[in-house]
């Protein structure tokens, strides 16, 4: 070899090797394919629209034991306080209602009082989640006002794959999954169980003694209730010929939540406990030809609520012929049906490539819902119906001057509602690409909602250092809102930038707000003879802003670092009509300042153990609320560990364990006040994942009863 073909081998070597060291140095995240932004497939650094994602390595190394301690602990827009009629959330201001949760694209059901229940979700099964903030009603329709969050499951392709996940920490927190995969020639099966259980605790023993007529400081009610759920799901799909995938699938969920009942009969007397039920059915397709495809969703959804009597208990109820009697006895043991939400939904939509780098999408959405709460809700039921129709465009420009792209989506919804009428909501998102570096977003959209059969009908009281009677609203008004966003992105050498400020103008917006007795029905008052009633009521005006700011940076192979911060501002305002004028209110659990940052080392020892250490803490300020005082601000640690063993193909371990709020904080701020947070202190967990995977389709031989293995190449 002469002196200039070694040269050029030498420099063609360098410059290969340069190539991969430059992507090791890239964010990993970067090169996630998203859908949620505009329900179409985009890098997420080519997505039009801002998306946060948290990745399938992040939740291993978080080790998270439910979605809201994913969503807390990893990303700062998000506020929580665990209840008993479900998950307090809220997404830069706004509350569950305003937000639209989804599972591999299609709606969650299990709306307790406007609190989503997330224990129907295993944070086991979680691939990836994708988080689009700002008003989405365009695309997805109502609840999308504050943002929306796509749980991505995992997708089980091999031919037999088991695996079995148990986790077990303080405070009798125990968590089971187990997941059963098949995949039999041309159809597929994943069955998959998961179990949530906790003591509960106690944080204080002391009731508010503004809500009381003397102090007590030896309640027994609890912070978070002992409970326990669990589901069963099932899907299967077949795909009868290449590019058609069918698929049918259903669920079945329980919860009972158990109260401990004390000796003040103001304050902590309880003579029923919770539970619920839920069941899920659906079926679908989804057919691609080319680069183009229709997919068709039909779904029914049953979330039932109960109140299970531990003590004879005289109330208004119904006896078994189904007759009204006032001061019925229930005994321990008897249920009583407190709502029962039923909800039809259908979908069928169109993706389609057009000249000129053009791709539309078209569909169309048909809901009905159904409440009854034969206790709750005059007459028994409430129904609601909605139709609606969208299309959306998204055109990606040729390269300007060698170095400069951008990508336009607008789409526009026509909704119709049974007691609204009509309504078109318009969304237009932009992206501006300068090289490989920088990314600039703006969005505009806007908002639709209208007030669910809840809002309007429901009523109910609650005992708790107090009397407390909510009552709904026939008044109620549709809500709108107007959504700005503009943010810069930028990438270099593995780190990841970006800031995103923010405006969400929403007129009408619906919140409990307290009302004088006197505005209550006589009946209501004269029964309960409440501390307080609250009522749901449109504000005149309402608006959110702020600033979220995220940092990732892939420091080498083994290292990554990452912070985020969210400050936010509200402002509403609320006819007085008592003294005929406009008064300043707060958006219930409004904190101006919330952040979070980790530090993760991961490191292959070898084939047969490789190990990860986290380091992760999160924050927030004051949380603001209209009454019962506001939450305090924290700050809490986590430390965690995980451990995969082994190099088998078809056998993984996997092992986690940590320690969670390591300084050991505890808001023990009185029952019947805000927290700040309910964490009940240190607590410690340990985790083990065995999975055996065959990965290698199975077949069906000519002897039916028996089959045979064939190459998949594609691993769990």
């Amino acid at each position: 070899m002469n002196k200039k073909k070694l040269m050029a081998v030498v420099a063609m070597s360098y410059l290969y090797g340069m190539a991969p060291a430059q992507d090791i140095w890239r964010t990993d995240t970067l090169q996630e394919v998203v859908v949620t932004g505009t329900g179409t497939q985009h890098l997420l650094k080519d997505a039009p629209v801002q998306t946060e994602v948290i990745t399938r390595k992040m939740l291993e190394n978080y080790g998270g034991s439910s979605l809201e301690d994913i969503l807390a602990g990893l990303t700062a827009s998000f506020a929580f306080n665990e209840g008993d009629m479900g998950s307090q959330m809220q997404m830069n201001g706004l509350g569950n209602s305003y937000i639209l949760i989804l599972i591999d694209g299609k709606r969650i059901h299990g709306d307790v009082g406007g609190e989503n229940d997330l224990g129907l979700i295993d944070p086991h099964n979680i691939e990836k989640i994708e988080i689009v903030k700002g008003a989405s009603s365009a695309l997805y329709g109502s609840d999308a006002i504050a943002g929306v969050i796509n749980i991505i499951t995992k997708k089980r392709d091999s031919g037999l794959m088991v695996e079995n996940t148990s986790r077990v920490g303080s405070y009798g927190d125990v968590r089971q999954h187990n997941g059963l995969g098949l995949s039999i020639g041309k159809v597929k099966s994943y069955t998959n169980f998961h179990l949530q259980h906790s003591d509960g605790w106690q944080n204080t023993a002391t009731e508010d003694k503004n809500q009381t007529e003397f102090l007590i400081t030896d309640s027994r009610n609890k912070t978070v209730n002992r409970y326990s759920n669990w589901q069963v799901s099932e899907r299967l799909t077949y795909e009868p010929v290449k590019g058609l995938e069918l698929y049918a699938e259903g669920s079945t969920y329980g919860k009972h939540i158990y109260r401990p009942c004390g000796k003040y009969a103001a304050v902590d007397v309880k003579t029923y406990d919770f539970k619920y039920r839920n069941q899920s059915l659906g079926f679908g397709g989804l057919w691609k030809h080319s680069n183009s495809q229709i997919s068709l969703d039909v779904d029914w959804n049953r979330h039932a609520y109960y109140y299970y009597y531990t003590a004879i208990t005289l109330t208004d109820g119904y006896d078994p012929q189904g007759n009204f009697t006032p001061y019925y006895p229930y005994f321990p043991g008897d249920e009583e049906l407190q709502s029962d939400q039923r909800r039809w939904m259908a979908h069928l939509k169109g993706v389609f490539s057009l000249p000129y780098d053009n791709r539309l999408s078209a569909g169309m959405e048909y809901r009905y819902d159904l409440l009854k709460a034969p206790m709750r809700v005059a007459d028994g039921r409430a129904t609601d119906h909605t139709e609606a129709l969208y299309v959306q465009d998204e055109w990606k420009s040729p390269v300007w001057l060698g170095f400069a792209t951008s990508t336009i989506t607008a789409g526009l919804r026509l909704n119709h509602n049974g007691q609204f009428g009509y309504r078109l909501t318009p969304k237009v998102s932009a992206m501006l690409a300068l090289g490989q570096n920088w990314r600039f977003r703006a969005t505009w959209s806007q908002g639709f909602k209208t007030p669910t059969p809840k809002e309007q009908h429901y009523r109910y009281v609650r005992y708790m250092s107090g009397t407390y009677l909510y009552l709904g609203n026939t008044d109620l008004q549709p809500q709108t809102s107007n959504y700005y966003s503009l943010s810069g992105e930028w990438n270099w050498s593995g780190l990841n930038l970006t800031l995103t400020g923010y405006l969400n103008d929403v007129d009408d917006m619906i919140a409990l707000v307290t009302i004088p007795n006197s505005q209550a029905p006589d009946y209501y008052i004269a029964m309960y003879d409440p501390t307080k009633t609250r009522q749901y009521k449109n504000l005149e005006t309402a608006t959110t802003k702020g600033i979220d700011f995220s940092l990732r940076y892939r420091i080498n192979r083994e290292w990554m670092a990452g912070a985020s911060y969210s400050y936010l501002d509200t402002d509403a305002r609320q006819y007085d009509t008592t003294h005929d004028r406009l008064k300043d209110v707060v958006i219930d659990g409004m904190a101006h300042h919330k952040g979070s940052w980790f530090a993760t080392w991961n490191h292959t020892f070898s084939s047969d153990y490789k190990m990860g250490v986290g380091l992760y803490g999160r924050l927030s300020s004051k949380r603001y609320y209209q009454i019962n005082g506001d939450g305090k601000g924290y700050q809490i640690w986590r430390l965690t560990t995980s451990h995969d063993f082994g190099h088998s193909k078809k056998m993984t371990y996997h092992v986690e364990a940590g320690v969670d709020n390591i300084f050991g904080y505890v808001d023990r701020t009185p029952h019947g006040l805000h927290l700040g947070t309910t964490t009940p202190g240190r607590t410690v967990y340990a985790t083990l994942t065995v999975r055996f995977n065959h990965g290698k389709k199975l077949k069906f031989t000519n002897n039916k009863s028996n089959f045979n293995s064939k190459n998949n190449n594609e691993e769990d």
